[in-house]
């Protein structure tokens, strides 16, 4: 490298405008409140045969292994419907602030989570489990919008990457809770584990400030009513963009929930096909999940410099393409080799840089709204998908009831991606565009 090349990039980095101790404060607590969603929603999947095996008894259904899969995709399809419901709190953080709406999407997931941990029977916990939803679905985006308006702007955008990094690091602190917590005290006292969120209340709420976006643009007009934000991102210079952003989400989602969820059942199933003990079998699906988890966190951290460089839309049909090619590959030919196990574990590490496109959204969608009605377009693209992603899983679910196999059915949800690849040339381009006000 040149003198002068080192020397240009020493000057960029010192140029950049350094964090202030809000800016700090606030991105940890968005980032730690993502990282215990991420943790939350993983415990489900980790605790849901223990649970199921002792709640279904006490519901009147036999425990079968048929019923834990029916039950099972039920309650994650309700979860989903739960966090679609989410999309309440993006007119409430537009007209009341995002830091007071962020305290109450934790305090709401932290506390129904941890109810999870008394259920007594199978409807008492699909109830928890939708209300904990409204409340993890909500923390991403508000946390979101806050770190786009309070960092500053060429800082901005690696932000949002680095706080996409926080719900995959949550996995890692669920297999940890499960190794420590969950084996030796049982399914009930993951939940608890799960409501430890709730300690970042009295951080947030008294250790960082509104962002001062917010409070300039509320300074300069009145709080917008939560229904005036709500219809401005339907208005004509908006609408269009919202109902693509929500479609490009939709896509994300099919890949996330009917390809990731997958992926320890995939691997256990793999194992056990080509001899391995149970115990071992469960022990590869957590070495599985891991790769797919250290996939995405570095897909999170080279998406900001990538969508500068080539532009949003284009940056994201790259990913779209890993995507397509890691679910159609990996669980359309590779699950049906005679020795799958390795070349599998590999994929599963693209299935999880192209997984990262959830960063994308991170840093894109805020950039396409005003700051009045910024956290309501967030909420609403980011959630209504959700409605489609729980009817997706039940048609995953009746695909493997009818091909008796997971491959072929997740195989499938490859073509969401090639949709989203024909609808990005219509989406808003916003490379080297300052955040709106």
């Amino acid at each position: 490298m040149s003198v002068y090349s080192r020397t240009s990039m020493t000057t960029v980095a010192a140029a950049r405008t350094p964090l202030t101790p809000n800016q700090i404060r606030g991105f940890i607590a968005a980032w730690g409140g993502w990282a215990l969603d991420g943790m939350d929603s993983f415990i489900y999947s980790l605790v849901l045969v223990p649970a199921l095996t002792e709640l279904l008894p006490r519901s009147g259904i036999a425990p079968t292994a048929g019923n834990i899969g029916f039950y099972g995709s039920l309650l994650f399809a309700l979860f989903l419907i739960g966090w679609g419901l989410s999309m309440m709190w993006g007119p409430i953080a537009d007209r009341f602030g995002r830091v007071r709406t962020l305290t109450l999407t934790i305090l709401c997931y932290s506390v129904f989570t941890l109810l999870c941990g008394v259920a007594t029977n199978l409807w008492e916990l699909a109830a928890f489990r939708v209300l904990a939803g409204i409340g993890i679905g909500g923390e991403w985006f508000i946390g979101a919008t806050f770190v786009a308006e309070e960092w500053p702007e060429d800082r901005r955008k690696t932000g949002a990457g680095y706080m996409h990094t926080g719900y995959y690091f949550g996995f890692f602190l669920a297999a940890l809770a499960n190794y420590y917590v969950g084996a030796r005290y049982g399914w009930r006292w993951m939940f608890v584990v799960g409501g430890t969120p709730a300690l970042l209340v009295t951080f947030i709420r008294y250790g960082v400030r509104e962002s001062a976006t917010w409070r300039e643009r509320i300074a300069e007009t009145k709080r917008p009513a939560m229904s005036a934000a709500f219809a401005r991102i339907f208005s004509r210079v908006y609408a269009r963009r919202t109902v693509l952003n929500s479609l490009y989400l939709l896509v994300s989602i099919v890949g996330l929930w009917a390809g990731s969820v997958y992926v320890p059942t995939s691997v256990r199933e793999i194992a056990l096909r080509e001899g391995r003990t149970a115990a071992n079998a469960t022990e590869l699906a957590s070495y599985g999940t891991m790769l797919l988890s250290a996939g995405t966190i570095l897909g999170c951290v080279i998406l900001p410099p990538l969508a500068e460089s080539l532009g949003r839309r284009l940056t994201l049909g790259v990913y779209f393409v890993v995507m397509f090619f890691s679910i159609a590959v990996g669980f359309g030919y590779i699950f049906y080799l005679p020795h799958a196990l390795a070349p599998f574990m590999a994929v599963l590490f693209f299935l999880g840089l192209g997984g990262a496109n959830f960063a994308m959204y991170t840093l894109w969608l805020p950039e396409q709204y005003p700051t009045d009605c910024r956290a309501s377009a967030f909420a609403f693209a980011t959630s209504v998908g959700r409605f489609a992603g729980a009817g997706i899983t039940f048609l995953v679910g009746a695909g493997v009831a009818h091909f008796h196999t997971i491959g072929t059915p997740v195989a499938l949800t490859s073509i969401a991606f090639l949709i989203g690849l024909l609808l990005l040339p219509l989406g808003e381009e916003t490379r080297g565009q300052a955040l709106p006000t």
